[in-house]
Formats: structure tokens, C-alpha cells, sequence
């Protein structure tokens, strides 16, 4: 009589790969020394690490939402709690996507891209931050740019739009030269006061008139799964 256990039987199928299963893992927009891509919980534990450090001065506040008040502690752990949530958002009619901008594997901030419908209105939204200790050495336009790229050349975007505090300057500065135009003021509620935002929008025809200075070489890699997986395959 033999007591031995059967042999369990052989799965024959290949192990998932981590494109396979999340597509946006292998996309990366590289721009010379910068890199987007999407950032895995080691990663987030570092750009929550960095936001803890500061990302604007105390006395002004650039975000709608304030994810920025409060202990190191509790701006860290916002950070970490808003990204887990936006990965159930990512679907082909509601995308809140955020990539880590990142220099020789060191995440500086985030850029991030949110449309709903895009495949029906080809537009989609920009929104960034970045840590205090990067900020005002050109990064800001770069990532802008990098985003734009994926937008316009990876999924056919044929309009881009952005906003900014009325008394937020340097965002809207990185707006008006990369040619977006005004598109409107929004009245609104910060921290209990009102305040303005000045809307703006890149149509594809203004995209493609930027002058040569905003033309750095660019590349996507990881497009066709990440188009597939946002309904555009």
C-alpha cells in the first residue's frame, strides 16, 4: 500500500508578469535626466517622506484640497492614502493617475493626469507638486512637458487644461509658456476664504507651435499596454 500524497498536478500557464497585471508598472516618460513613471508603495513611502519636508511655504496654500496642514506624520500618511485610492479610479472613463517625477531613482514629486470620458472628449487635466527642495531649477516646466507628451503623442489628446491659483504665479507661468491659453476664472473656497482660479487650456494646434526651446527629446516607453488597459487599444 502506498501512503504517498499525489503529485499535485502542473500548472502549465506562464506566472503573470507585473505589466500584464497592471500595465501603468511598466510605463515611463524620459526626459535626459527625468523619469515619470508610476511610483510601487516603496516609492510612495518616499515621495510621502519627501511632501513631510514641505512642498510650499507655511503661510500659503497652492491645493483646493490642504493635504499639506498638519504633523510630518499626518501629511505623509495623506499622501499615502490618497495614491492607494487612486488606483481604484483608474478606469477607461475615469482616470486619477499620478506618476512619481523621479532623478537617478530619487522621486522629487508627482505629476498626475485625471480625465473622465477622455475617449469620448480627448481632454484630460494636469495637476503636479513638487518638494520644496526641488523647486525653481526648471523641473516643473520638464515634467509639464513630459506629461503633455504622453497626453498628446501617446493617447491622442487633442486638448489639455490646467489652473491655478490667481496668486499662485509660478504655475501659472509654467501654463503661459508652454502656450496654454486663459480659459476663464473659477470663484472658489480655500481654507474658509474665497479665492480665484485662472483656468487655462493647450489645444493639439498649440502643442505643435511651441518653439524649438520647448522641444526636448522625449520618449515613452510601455505605451501599447497602458493604452490597452485605459480603453484605447
Amino acid at each position: 500500500m502506498n501512503d504517498a500524497s499525489p503529485t499535485p498536478p502542473v500548472d502549465p500557464s506562464p506566472a503573470l508578469t507585473d505589466v500584464e497585471i497592471w500595465p501603468l508598472t511598466g510605463l515611463r516618460v524620459v526626459c535626459g535626466d527625468l523619469e515619470l513613471r508610476a511610483p510601487d508603495d516603496r516609492m510612495l513611502l518616499d515621495l510621502a517622506r519627501l511632501a513631510a519636508r514641505g512642498v510650499h511655504r507655511e503661510d500659503y496654500m497652492p491645493f483646493l484640497v490642504p493635504w499639506t496642514r498638519g504633523t510630518p506624520t499626518q501629511v505623509a500618511r495623506s499622501v499615502m492614502t490618497y495614491q492607494w485610492g487612486l488606483r481604484q479610479r483608474t478606469t477607461p472613463t475615469d482616470w486619477a493617475i499620478e506618476l512619481a517625477v523621479v532623478r537617478d531613482g530619487v522621486p522629487l514629486g508627482t505629476q498626475g493626469f485625471y480625465a473622465k470620458d477622455f475617449l469620448v472628449t480627448r481632454t484630460a487635466e494636469t495637476g503636479s507638486w513638487l518638494g520644496l527642495s526641488h523647486q525653481h531649477g526648471g523641473v516643473g516646466t520638464r515634467m509639464r512637458l513630459m506629461v503633455l507628451h504622453l497626453l498628446f503623442e501617446g493617447f491622442d489628446a487633442l486638448h489639455a487644461t490646467s489652473s491655478a491659483f490667481v496668486d499662485n504665479p509660478g504655475s501659472a507661468g509654467v501654463s503661459r509658456k508652454i502656450g496654454y491659453r486663459e480659459n476663464g476664472v473659477l470663484h472658489q473656497a480655500r481654507e474658509g476664504g474665497p479665492v480665484d482660479s485662472q483656468l487655462f487650456v493647450l489645444d493639439r494646434a498649440d502643442w505643435d507651435a511651441r518653439p524649438d526651446a520647448l522641444r526636448p527629446d522625449m520618449r515613452i516607453e510601455g505605451l501599447g499596454p497602458v493604452r490597452e488597459q485605459l480603453g484605447m487599444a
